[in-house]
């Protein structure tokens, strides 16, 4: 077995501050899967689609809809598929086990993605269209296994969990890597391993460290402090750059 860099979601990723706003967006079924969609402004000429692999919370938690939202803003058709099912982290009830509840949720949601993408792509698809994907915590390895079989042009990591080593030996695409410097699930020694394979393989890639931010600050962040804002924000901007160079 290929050691493990991003270990499983843990007790961190079960807790965060619920954010303020008024998402835009709009849930659709898509390949049998409830997806939050976000639509670019009415200027955007060119066919760009992220597909936005959320943490445990869910692709319809008010958070994830309004980074949804952000950027969709850039210029990009935003697709998040609730592959939990309306069993995501906000709708258990207190007292749930985590744990027992994430081992029966993995199976469902990586057996639905497939038929989910193409079904994205029978929709959306046409010869222009350039798909990019980012993930978040849970997210991470559809976004390893899109990068490894050409589905993108571009992936995102967002502290990541679910992450091995062979993964990045398959990498086959550009990455972006956006971390907390504090987390226990995807610590230094395992990103600088992630690096040096990325580094012996010559791969495209950038890594982001945020000092001051735990695992999940770029969703369940407080925005009320300014270290853990600022590093949220930058985050979602460093994601559109990243697409931006790929998609342009």
């Amino acid at each position: 077995m290929s050691p493990t860099l991003a270990s499983a979601p843990g007790s961190c990723c079960f807790s965060g501050i619920k954010h303020t706003g008024t998402p835009v967006g709009r849930i659709e079924e898509l390949g049998g899967i409830q997806t939050y969609i976000s639509d670019p402004p009415a200027s955007a000429t060119t066919q760009k689609v992220i597909l936005y692999l959320s943490d445990i919370w869910g692709s319809l938690f008010i958070n994830n809809q309004l980074v949804q939202d952000y950027f969709a803003s850039c210029g990009y058709l935003v697709l998040g598929p609730d592959y939990f099912f309306g069993d995501a982290v906000p709708n258990h009830p207190p007292g749930r086990d985590m744990q027992t509840w994430l081992a029966h949720a993995t199976k469902p949601a990586v057996d639905a993605f497939p038929t989910w993408l193409e079904s994205v792509k029978a929709k959306y698809g046409t010869e222009k269209t350039k798909y990019c994907a980012v993930g978040y915590c849970f997210g991470a390895p559809f976004v390893m296994d899109l990068c490894s079989d050409g589905s993108v042009v571009a992936g995102a990591l967002v502290h990541p969990t679910l992450v091995n080593e062979s993964q990045f030996e398959k990498l086959d695409r550009p990455l972006l890597l956006s971390c907390a410097e504090d987390d226990f699930l995807f610590p230094v020694a395992s990103r600088r391993r992630a690096e040096d394979i990325m580094v012996a393989r010559k791969c495209t890639y950038y890594i982001q460290v945020f000092s001051g931010v735990k695992h999940g600050f770029a969703v369940r962040g407080d925005p009320g402090v300014e270290t853990e804002r600022w590093a949220k924000e930058e985050s979602a901007r460093g994601v559109v750059e990243w697409f931006d160079r790929f998609t342009a």
